[in-house]
């Protein structure tokens, strides 16, 4: 049987008690929650953890539903007769205080437009501070093995799509080491039937605490000299650039009245610029700009 919008909303709940309890016990400390409403309708839970490792994260959980704003109808490029929506999904961002400690995004989604159509999209993407080959090798292998349980072709393909989409065109760089990204899968373009896609988003979303805890964990007492602070804020402050310009997320989420404190949680709590930043040569930092490229073929074979 298909799953409902009520079966696919108490898994995404279920998944922010999953992650934040993982990722409670991984930190040593506690999230503090805040639930709100929505005033077009619907609203979610907001958690946000300033941790012992983890400067700031927020894993949000939302379900909401209401009259599609016309930016939002014109962004959907919606039909005329599709005039309200329903969304319920997960969305996580990680800024751990250790600069050797990557970076990480999350999001798990559902969107169903009144008249039957509905989509499914998500992905993780990872950005570290200094980019270490073998573990964003690793980090790779982890999403392909998620992906190649379901289709062989989704790794590469939606591998390319993080690529793409997060990307800095201004900056002519990418916003970290990729992932995977994927938007709109649905039965019809898929030829999968909806509770595959729905099994998929949700294997997607499992894969993402242990995945991270594990780079957390390797990396959080590595010593961070005064330079390599002021490099985190550097890569920080590229974060922001790319969730205020580009990320259609951060716009779709503000045309339709969302909340702003949850949409924004994604910003690091402090980051930095410094006028025309030039990497000292043959210098990790360098090393880890040059590593800042598209179709980088992270996992072989």
């Amino acid at each position: 049987m298909a799953p409902n919008r009520e079966e696919i909303t108490a898994f995404f709940r279920q998944l922010q008690d999953e992650i934040c309890d993982a990722l409670s016990a991984a930190d040593g400390s506690t999230f503090v929650e805040d639930s709100w409403d929505r005033p077009g309708g619907g609203g979610g839970r907001a958690r946000v953890l300033r941790g012992n490792y983890i400067e700031k994260g927020g894993v949000n959980f939302s379900a909401v539903h209401g009259e599609l704003p016309p930016a939002a109808a014109r962004s959907l490029e919606t039909q005329p007769e599709e005039t309200s929506f329903y969304a319920t999904g997960v969305s996580i961002v990680l800024h751990p205080k250790n600069v050797h400690v990557p970076i990480i995004h999350m999001n798990v989604r559902y969107f169903e437009l009144d008249g039957g159509r509905f989509w499914f999209g998500g992905g993780i993407d990872l950005t570290p501070h200094y980019v270490d080959r073998e573990q964003a090798a690793w980090f790779h292998q982890q999403l392909k093995d998620t992906c190649d349980a379901y289709d062989t072709d989704y790794y590469p393909r939606f591998k390319k799509w993080a690529d793409d989409y997060f990307y800095l065109p201004h900056r002519n760089e990418t916003r970290g080491v990729g992932g995977i990204f994927f938007d709109r899968l649905q039965p019809a373009t898929e030829q999968k039937d909806k509770r595959t896609l729905f099994d998929f988003t949700a294997a997607v979303g499992r894969t993402f605490a242990p995945t991270y805890i594990h780079l957390m964990e390797l990396n959080r007492e590595q010593p961070v000299s005064e330079a390599e602070a002021r490099w985190q804020q550097l890569r920080r402050g590229r974060y922001v650039e790319f969730n205020l310009v580009w990320d259609r997320g951060t716009k779709f989420g503000l045309t339709t009245n969302g909340r702003t404190e949850s949409i924004l949680m994604s910003l690091p709590p402090l980051a930095g610029w410094t006028y025309d930043y030039q990497p000292v040569e043959g210098s990790r930092e360098e090393e880890t700009l040059n590593s800042l490229r598209k179709d980088v073929n992270w996992v072989a074979g």
